[in-house]
């Protein structure tokens, strides 16, 4: 691993650590002294997604309730749960509208969001081969979203009298099943707020000049776009759908300061599939050198943002500007631990010293994907 670009490597660090901090599912977790282990799981992501789907499996012994959770799950790919009890009009399905609403705050709260995040959990089956079946009549198990993060390859399902069933990972289970997930795209545009707000709060995320000042060109600015991007592998498995992209831009502010820019992708989300977005990457008259980084990360549902921000802020306040964009102590690298570079759902890719001039196809660092990108100049209105 080069050590030439010092704030990608921090980066990645941080990410990776900020989401190592996360319960994930089927792992048991060393509670702090004074609490319940039991608890603490139940208080992550996929613990509430958990509760959520044994309480929705049974209540569908509800017949008429059962049949106005099939009707939405055929009528579209995901409906959001929230929005599915509080028009329920059978009585199950009004029961669970208070457990929903408790839920969708808990999640946000595991994700560190804002209050603002509203209804994160959402319900669709979970292949959509499924959905002959269930328009059949036949009678699906309801499960959360497997995490993809720990290797199992089993996941656990329920049916309407709350027994559990083991699902095998590697292929789409014979009967329907309903998946209880996250609202990624809502939860990655939430998430890349707080990011931004928290690391603006540590001056690491200062909004640039504008045009005018002398500190940015007063015709425009000047960026880099990417033209066309493509990746070999999303982390997403059968079951997860479509995968949440965003990308972290790291360089050295006009303050001096390392700054973190988050780029939301919301349109990147299949593998093997080249995209032609035209989007801005880089905005160079927020940054002091002609040189950033790009770390592109995929929310796997688990990922805490208010954790990732502090994370990140913790390590770029260690760095200072010395007149050059400086390579980062072997320290920090020796303090990354080496499993956490390798299998980690959330890293997928990155690209080292993007630069103004910058032009054509760029591969990832990991060998994971593509862009092709070239200079565009913004002109002011």
């Amino acid at each position: 691993m080069s050590t030439s670009t010092p704030l990608r490597t921090a980066l990645i660090g941080a990410v990776l650590a900020a989401t190592a901090l996360v319960p994930l599912q089927g792992t048991a977790l060393a509670a702090p002294s004074g609490t319940d282990t039991a608890a603490t799981a139940a208080s992550s992501v996929s613990g509430i997604e958990d509760a959520t789907a044994l309480a929705l499996a049974r209540s569908l012994a509800d017949p008429d309730w059962s049949r106005e959770v099939r009707r939405a799950a055929l009528a579209a790919d995901s409906v959001g749960l929230g929005a599915l009890t509080d028009d329920a009009t059978a009585s199950a399905g009004r029961r669970l509208a208070a457990r929903i609403t408790a839920a969708d705050r808990g999640v946000a709260t595991a994700k560190g969001l804002g209050s603002g995040a509203g209804s994160l959990l959402r319900l669709g089956l979970a292949d959509a081969s499924m959905k002959g079946r269930l328009a059949s009549g036949a009678a699906p198990l309801v499960a959360a979203a497997p995490s993809d993060d720990d290797g199992a390859r089993t996941f656990t399902a329920y049916d309407s009298r709350g027994t559990a069933h083991e699902l095998n990972l590697d292929s789409a289970p014979g009967r329907p099943v309903y998946l209880i997930d996250i609202d990624g795209a809502k939860a990655v545009a939430e998430g890349l707020k707080v990011i931004d707000k928290t690391l603006e709060s540590k001056g690491l995320g200062l909004s640039a000049p504008s045009a005018g000042t002398g500190l940015s060109a007063a015709s425009g600015i000047d960026t880099t776009r990417i033209d066309s991007v493509r990746l070999g592998d999303v982390q997403e498995p059968f079951f997860k759908g479509d995968a949440e992209i965003f990308t972290l831009v790291t360089g050295f502010g006009k303050d001096g300061k390392p700054r973190v820019d988050t780029v939301e992708m919301p349109y990147l989300n299949k593998e093997d599939t080249t995209y032609y977005p035209g989007q801005v990457l880089v905005n160079w008259s927020n940054y002091k050198y002609d040189m950033a980084d790009a770390v592109m990360m995929e929310d796997d549902g688990d990922t805490n943002y208010q954790a990732l921000a502090k994370a990140i802020a913790a390590v770029l306040l260690t760095i200072t500007d010395q007149g050059a964009y400086i390579p980062l102590v072997d320290a920090l690298l020796d303090a990354i631990p080496t499993n956490w570079w390798t299998d980690d759902p959330d890293y997928v890719e990155s690209w080292y010293t993007l630069a103004k001039s910058s032009s054509g196809q760029r591969n990832g660092a990991a060998g994971n994907g593509w862009m092709t990108v070239s200079p565009y100049h913004v002109p002011e209105l």
